[in-house]
């Protein structure tokens, strides 16, 4: 009588991108946080809305840009832990979204340039270390096997 396969637990080095994985979810829950503040605010909603067409347009493609950040990654945390055949394909689309938007973050907005570096930086870094990992490695290809 043959047993079934079973996949390895989720253990060692695989804890590591899981990590990145929660902490850029906790990230992009804080900024939606953010974003919807004003909306709880009195005198922010008044400032907020009393400005026309672009101020209001750049909060909503924030805020949806923040939630689809948020959605994405929880699905992909879920997929993550339910060990998904899936997983390895959308983890490096996730890491790549995520570089695309420290790109945009360095590039467009006004924040400190050592702050915007370091996001850019550290995005770039667990591009470069987990892609590789994900498309190369033996423990992910025998890890993430369930439908």
């Amino acid at each position: 009588m043959n047993k079934p396969v079973t996949a390895p637990r989720l253990g060692g080095w695989l804890l590591v991108p899981l990590a990145w994985l929660i902490m850029t979810m906790l990230t992009s829950a804080l900024l939606l946080a953010m974003y919807l503040s004003p909306l709880f605010n009195p005198e922010w909603r008044a400032t907020l809305f009393s400005y026309q067409g672009l101020l209001v347009t750049n909060w909503v493609v924030s805020l949806l840009t923040a939630l689809a950040v948020w959605l994405y990654s929880l699905w992909v945390c879920w997929m993550f832990c339910k060990r998904s055949r899936r997983l390895p394909r959308h983890y490096i689309i996730w890491l790549l979204v995520t570089l695309l938007l420290a790109l945009k973050t360095f590039a467009f907005t006004p924040v400190a340039d050592g702050k915007a570096v370091q996001t850019l930086l550290l995005t770039l870094l667990a591009a470069a270390v987990f892609v590789p990992y994900f498309k190369r490695s033996q423990r992910v290809k025998t890890t993430f096997i369930q439908p």
